[in-house]
Formats: structure tokens, sequence, C-alpha cells
């Protein structure tokens, strides 16, 4: 069996008790590089197998796997943040599945709602924001032209940028571009709850000479939106006036 575990953001208390669990009990380890903070593998018990899959390709992981399920063991497959965005593993299931490796997925905390948590920022504020876009600049993984930043720009919501770090100042042309004008809030989160997180707030206008000498050149979370900086309206979820199911409505 093999269990794909998300590792969450980076501080190792922030897996999930099942993805820990499922890390104590393995036989065999595949870890996602430096991504991946290594105090984790301190959970491990003694005498598992662990292995580094930054060093590895595709049919190298799943060489792993099969021996692990010759030999009867359980495998996790180690991942940072969610699995989910910016895993890479759908490829790995198929393989999985077209050799008949059973196989589950645990989620994790991403780096998005880790960089929210140590902003102390909510992403969706009535008035403000009420929609979410997770993303990426193109790089050397094409992006489709209706999902390029300048057209996701246009949506003036809130926009969570993976993976383009050192492309900023390409990220910047292409908000303003969009649509963002040059005074929208930007925050830049480096290793969002490591020991070493770093945060730089700025503007559009402003961040590119912000985060200049600061050593922030890759694992670093982008978040534009005027929720950053921005009055908004109360939730009527609170408001005295507001009845549901649960409480009535008082004057």
């Amino acid at each position: 069996m093999v269990h794909i575990v998300g590792a969450g953001p980076g501080d190792p208390e922030l897996i999930t008790v099942k993805g820990q669990r499922y890390l104590r009990e393995a036989d065999v380890v595949i870890y996602a590089g430096s991504l991946v903070n290594p105090e984790l593998l301190k959970l491990c018990r003694e005498g598992a197998e662990i292995h580094n899959s930054a060093s590895m390709t595709l049919p190298e992981v799943v060489e792993t796997v099969e021996k692990a399920e010759r030999e009867g063991k359980m495998t996790v497959r180690l991942h940072t943040g969610d699995p989910a965005i910016y895993g890479a593993i759908q490829e790995q299931m198929d393989a999985f599945q077209k050799k008949g490796i059973a196989y589950d997925v645990t989620p994790g905390v991403s780096s998005f709602l880790a960089t929210a948590a140590v902003l102390k920022q909510e992403y969706t504020l009535p008035g403000i924001s009420q929609t979410v876009i997770i993303t990426r600049n193109e790089g050397r993984t094409p992006v489709p032209d209706r999902e390029k930043l300048r057209a996701l720009a246009a949506h003036q919501s809130t926009m969570c940028i993976f993976l383009s770090i050192t492309m900023l100042e390409e990220v910047v042309r292409e908000l303003i571009a969009g649509g963002y004008e040059e005074s929208t809030p930007i925050a830049i989160v480096q290793r969002a709850t490591w020991p070493e997180q770093k945060i730089v707030r700025a503007t559009l206008a402003t961040v590119v000479e912000e985060i200049r000498g600061k050593d922030i050149d890759r694992t670093a979370m982008i978040v534009v939106s005027r929720c950053l900086d921005a009055e908004y309206d109360l939730s009527r979820l609170y408001a005295p006036e507001f009845a549901h199911m649960f409480r009535e409505a008082t004057k």
C-alpha cells in the first residue's frame, strides 16, 4: 500500500494526525527533498528506508515503490504542503494504477493557507474579494492563454501565486497590465511557518525594490489583494439582525 501524504507547509506540527501516523508506520519513505522539513523524518521508525526524491526520476520513484510492494512493505510518498496543488502526483497515481498498486491520499495544509495564517489575514472579505485564485506565472511549464496572470488579473480578486518569485518583475508587469492598480497591496512570504520565515509587505509599485537584498529567491508565496489593506463590510453571519437556523434575529 502507498500513502501519498501532504507534509504541510513546514512546521512539523502542521502535518495531519493521519499523516503523522502513516509516517511512523512506514517501511519506506520517499520525501520531496528540501521542500519537506527534515524534522518530520525524525518521526520515521528506526530502520525505515528513506529516499530523497529530489534526485529521482518518475520511473525511479515508481520502481522504488514496486520493490517495496513486492517485499510486502508500506510506503509513504511525502509531499510538501497539500499534494493536490503543484504536487505532480497525478502522474504518480496514474503509474501506480497501471501497475495495480493500491494507494490513497492524505491531504495537508497548503502553503497558501499557511501564508494567510502568518499574515493573520482572511483572503475573502465582504465587499472586497469573495474569490481566491491559485496560480503561477508561466515559466518552463506553459500556462494556457486564458490562465495567464494578465487575464486572471481582470477579476481583481485575491491571487495566490506559487513558484514565481524569481520572475517577480514580470509578475508585477503582468498584474498591472491586467488591471491591478500600482497601489494594490502585495505580500511575499518565504517559507511560511519555518523558523527562517520572511515576510515582506509592499505595493505592486514598490515590491521589487522592497525585496532587494533580502535573499528571497525561492519557496516564496506571492499574495496580491486589496484584502491586505482595506476597509471592508462586516460579515452578515454575526450581525444581530441576521437570523439563521441556529439563532434568532435581535433588534
